[in-house]
């Protein structure tokens, strides 16, 4: 294999690996926040709000992800790919374990909760560069016809980090309550440090990518990528941040259903962990076996797809838990998380990058996905906000939810079917001029 030769399967799983260190550390939050973060940080709240508040500082990581795309994009795209991926996954480890180090709100007062929120916007900092870094890694090394599957692992990680993240709660979230509020929470977070050592180790080993190396050699880096990016590619840029919303999805099912479920519904906390552990296992399985099927008849039928499930499902879960109906729960939720959601969730890595050229790749994946998901991120604190009270209480959410998914909808409807597009093509003007045959002056005309 020559040197300007793509690497697809090392590259696949270095980022598969990456994203599951990273994404175990910020889903660890978000368990956090649904179940113990309001009587730790906010006691002196009464339940609801103290609730909702815990469920807020979930959201401001994925509202300090725009910032840290505008700088981790260009730094990748000015700098190369495997610079942002090694700083990522380290500043993701250190933020995790000082949360496990914090004060308690009995401890320390408000310092206490203003200190958590500076640590979820570094964990949203760092966030927001490791999937656009990993995703443009993977994509440029991946051969043209097989852009999806390569890129899928990147998200498979990020479920298997969603696995560990669940699964390590789930014997804590066992303990009684007093060591569970005391010092059980923090296990998880200070389980971090392995991240630190286990992500250097990872990623000071890969190699950038030769579609970059070509940039390199031949100038043709950016040296403003973002200007670039949005005197060239500003459409696609919007139509990211829309499409990106379908993340709602994610949040909400992974911290509105879970604290509707255990705090207003009372159901067992330890059950609703496993739903989220065997819906990520089965989406494992899911995801690289929908994003081939993306490779082989277009990005944008399986992803839309995937959006429609996810809203009509949406109602049968909630539903299902307001009923209190464990198995119902169980089917409805594997069926929705692990495999509809993975319709969208196996597609976005490809699709989103194949928009743009090498030259902003990094830097439009990183913006456009970065806002959406900061949207995305807010959806529980919305969801909460709007939930009724009652057993019919939950239907607005899921009414709040199907118009999220209709916006995706409609931005992929509207973009480039790019699973034919050659890579080097990629994100370039489609040339419509209209070609014709050559005629001999010889010719007799028609």
């Amino acid at each position: 294999m020559t040197a300007k030769e793509g690497k697809p399967r090392q590259a696949a799983t270095a980022a598969w690996i990456g994203s599951a260190l990273e994404y175990y550390d910020f889903f660890i939050y978000g368990t956090a926040a649904a179940l113990v973060f309001n009587k730790v940080f906010f006691p002196s709240s009464d339940p609801a709000t103290g609730t909702l508040l815990a469920v807020a500082t979930f959201g401001v990581g994925y509202a300090a992800r725009p910032l840290g795309a505008f700088v981790l994009g260009h730094v990748g795209d000015r700098y190369g790919r495997k610079k942002v991926l090694v700083f990522t996954l380290l500043l993701m480890g250190v933020a995790t374990f000082l949360v496990g180090c914090l004060p308690t709100y009995n401890q320390a007062g408000v310092l206490a909760p203003v200190l958590l929120v500076v640590l979820r916007l570094l964990q949203g900092l760092s966030a927001a560069g490791e999937q656009a870094g990993a995703n443009s890694m993977t994509l440029e090394h991946a051969p043209a016809h097989r852009r999806a599957y390569y890129t899928s692992f990147t998200l498979s990680g990020t479920q298997a980090g969603q696995i560990l993240a669940t699964a390590v709660f789930l014997p804590v979230a066992a303990l009684p309550e007093q060591a569970l509020l005391s010092w059980g929470w923090r296990v998880p977070f200070w389980a971090s440090f392995i991240v630190v050592v286990a992500g250097y180790v990872i990623r000071r080993r890969l190699e950038e990518t030769p579609v970059f190396e070509r940039q390199v050699a031949t100038g043709g880096v950016a040296k403003l990528p973002v200007a670039v990016l949005f005197r060239d590619h500003w459409r696609d840029v919007l139509r990211v941040v829309l499409a990106s919303i379908i993340a709602s999805v994610s949040t909400i099912f992974s911290v509105y259903a879970l604290s509707y479920a255990v705090n207003t519904v009372k159901l067992d906390r330890s059950s609703m962990l496993w739903v989220g552990v065997l819906a990520n296992v089965v989406a494992l399985i899911a995801l690289p076996l929908l994003a081939t099927l993306a490779d082989r008849v277009g990005r944008k039928p399986v992803f839309i797809a995937g959006s429609i499930g996810c809203a009509a499902l949406m109602f049968g879960y909630l539903g299902a838990i307001s009923s209190g109906d464990y198995p119902l729960i169980f089917l409805v939720g594997i069926v929705m998380f692990g495999v509809v959601y993975s319709a969208t969730n196996g597609i976005w890595p490809a699709f989103y990058g194949e928009m743009f050229t090498a030259e902003v790749r990094l830097s439009g994946m990183a913006i456009g996905t970065q806002i959406g998901f900061a949207i995305a991120g807010f959806a529980p604190t919305i969801a909460a906000a709007i939930a009724g009270t009652g057993s019919t209480g939950w239907i607005g959410v899921a009414v709040f939810t199907a118009v999220l998914c209709a916006v995706n909808i409609a931005a992929v409807a509207s973009g480039r079917e790019t699973y034919r597009v050659p890579t080097e093509d990629l994100g370039k003007p489609v040339d419509r001029t209209p070609r014709t045959a050559a005629v001999s002056p010889s010719a007799p005309g028609r």
